[in-house]
């Protein structure tokens, strides 16, 4: 299958491109920089120097191409975001920037469309102790004008590809990641300089390791069902608190000093994420349609993995 990946440095798509070139695929991989464009060149994947953003640029850099399938894992993130003006610019890629790539699929022929869609759709909120499936309601607006930005593109980015006409729309709803990236390995850094908080009260939420996630998106490919989500997320929901916990623990640091959750409050999007928020997802759908099961199905398998790594 010929497969046009956006996003195809960032994170998740650095470990999807190996999986993709081992499966037999060929690749077009979209960056911005020429720094990219070599990075991409020297994994064997056809580099399209292009913005996401930019439309025009997105289909002159693709003429004359033909392509099966396209991947959109463009975000950007490149830490952990502290303000929710910090997500705004991948707000606007979930929006703008998905409707720029189903153009684009459309011009090169493209048949199936698989997006990243992210486990906060379901809202920065207590959702209880039951793990929810796919068919909870998401993206819902709360009237906080910084969350509702985050819903309204999480919403926009799923409608448009589930219900794009002559497409095969695929959303997948991933956990937090985690892996053998710079974000985990911060944290184990953080966690030996004794940095990191036990927050008290502290939220929950659903991860799941890079490789784990890049598998799902394999899986996706191949066997999920036109015009749906799917949640990707590990078997174990885990408390903020807990995860940090663990942090410490595989890099044989002293546990996380105990910290009010409140004083996150000067950190509007981090406190809303790591205090107020509880989320534990099912990943039953995915095992069931996809074939997948994670090959680390706790936080504690995959961070001993990283830190042994």
């Amino acid at each position: 299958m010929r497969i046009l990946l956006a996003g195809a440095t960032g994170t998740l798509g650095t470990a999807l491109l190996p999986m993709l070139v081992a499966a037999g695929h060929e690749l077009l991989g979209v960056t911005r920089t020429a720094a990219g464009a070599a990075r991409l060149t020297s994994m064997g994947v056809l580099p399209v120097q292009a913005d996401v953003m930019d439309v025009e640029d997105l289909l002159a850099a693709l003429d004359g191409r033909q392509v099966d399938a396209v991947i959109h894992q463009a975000t950007a993130i490149t830490g952990v975001p502290l303000f929710h003006r910090n997500l705004y610019a991948t707000d606007a890629l979930r929006d703008h920037g998905t409707a720029n790539l189903l153009r684009a699929a459309a011009a090169v022929g493209a048949r199936r469309f698989v997006t990243q869609s992210f486990f906060l759709g379901y809202g920065y909120r207590d959702h209880g102790t039951e793990p929810l499936g796919e068919d909870h309601p998401f993206a819902e607006l709360t009237g906080h004008p910084g969350i509702d930005r985050h819903m309204r593109a999480m919403r926009s980015n799923e409608d448009q590809v589930l219900h794009a006409p002559g497409i095969e729309g695929i959303a997948l709803r991933y956990g937090m990641f985690y892996g053998p990236e710079p974000a985990t390995r911060r944290l184990m850094h953080l966690a030996k300089r004794r940095l990191l908080p036990a927050l008290r009260p502290s939220g929950t939420t659903s991860v799941i390791h890079i490789h784990d996630a890049a598998a799902a998106t394999m899986a996706a490919l191949d066997s999920g069902r036109p015009g749906q989500p799917y949640n990707i997320v590990d078997d174990q929901p885990v408390t903020f608190t807990d995860y940090f916990r663990a942090v410490a623990d595989v890099v044989g640091a002293s546990p996380p000093r105990t910290v009010p959750g409140h004083l996150l409050a000067v950190l509007p999007y981090l406190h809303a994420l790591m205090v107020r928020t509880h989320i534990r997802l099912s990943n039953h759908r995915a095992k069931r349609e996809l074939g997948w099961t994670p090959d680390f199905p706790t936080h504690r398998a995959g961070l001993a993995a990283v830190a042994n790594g």
